[in-house]
């Protein structure tokens, strides 16, 4: 498994952590990061040496959100191109969500935007007590579109609508009370909690475990190929528009959106 922005380690125990590894730009996700992502996603789930995947991150931040040098490229692309990249994203979201081993989710640092998507495609997420969280896209004239039926499902749409659309940044508290997080425990004390659930899945059967996740994907929210193009198709009418270029735009000229007040 050769990659340029994530690196796995596996144990003797069969317990791979899967690192986000781009700390440099915040582990923001790059087209590159998306594919690598997919493709471990595949190579894990169908390896059976692997029993449980922890999801972590080297730097000080978990996940930054979205490369907005990436982002800004979109601008320039025609609209097919830009729906094809949207729908990277979300498939790689799907093979995290459906892979067939018990995923972890080690966070620390910030987790913003398809950082919070993140930490919703897994089974359980603990976070360290000095987490900040949002969903930023509101902010930048985007939506949280591709990652929306996975933060929808984790939070429920009540609890969701306390922070999908204000952009608003939140703590660790807060994030277990949104269901987001598990737990949030002090930084020194994260790679045991970690640990605390990653044991139980070892004395289980491995097929039973992505048996048993899969039937619980089938009961929960559906989240098909039909729900994904919805999500493609809105995040392609917010490239087309005025305030994603005026948001991006002003990110990257360091001044306020014309909408910001205060």
């Amino acid at each position: 498994m050769n990659y340029e922005t994530l690196s796995i380690e596996m144990d003797t125990r069969g317990v791979a952590t899967l690192w986000l590894d781009r700390a440099e730009k915040h582990n923001a996700l790059s087209a590159q990061m998306i594919a690598e992502l997919t493709r471990a996603a595949g190579e894990l789930g169908g390896d059976p040496a692997v029993r449980a995947v922890v999801l972590a991150a080297k730097g000080k931040t978990f996940c930054a959100g979205g490369d907005l040098g990436w982002m800004r490229e979109q601008f320039d692309a025609a609209p097919a191109v830009r729906s094809t990249e949207a729908a990277k994203l979300a498939y790689m979201l799907q093979a995290l969500n459906t892979l067939p081993k018990p995923l972890i989710g080690r966070l620390h640092g910030n987790a913003f935007g398809g950082g919070v998507g993140m930490a919703s495609v897994c089974d359980v997420a603990i976070g360290a007590d000095s987490i900040t969280m949002a969903l930023t896209e509101t902010r930048l004239g985007l939506i949280p579109a591709t990652i929306g039926p996975y933060v929808a499902a984790r939070m429920g749409e009540a609890k969701a609508r306390r922070v999908f659309m204000s952009g608003r940044r939140f703590d660790a508290t807060e994030a277990v009370q949104l269901n987001l997080l598990a737990r949030a425990v002090p930084a020194d004390d994260l790679d045991a909690a970690v640990e605390q659930e990653v044991v139980p899945y070892l004395s289980c059967a491995p097929e039973a475990v992505a048996r048993s996740k899969a039937l619980l994907r089938h009961l929960g929210p559906r989240i098909d190929e039909e729900v994904i193009a919805h999500t493609v198709g809105e995040l392609a009418k917010c490239w087309d528009g005025a305030e994603a270029r005026e948001g991006i735009g002003a990110f990257f000229d360091k001044r306020k959106p014309r909408w910001a007040q205060g």
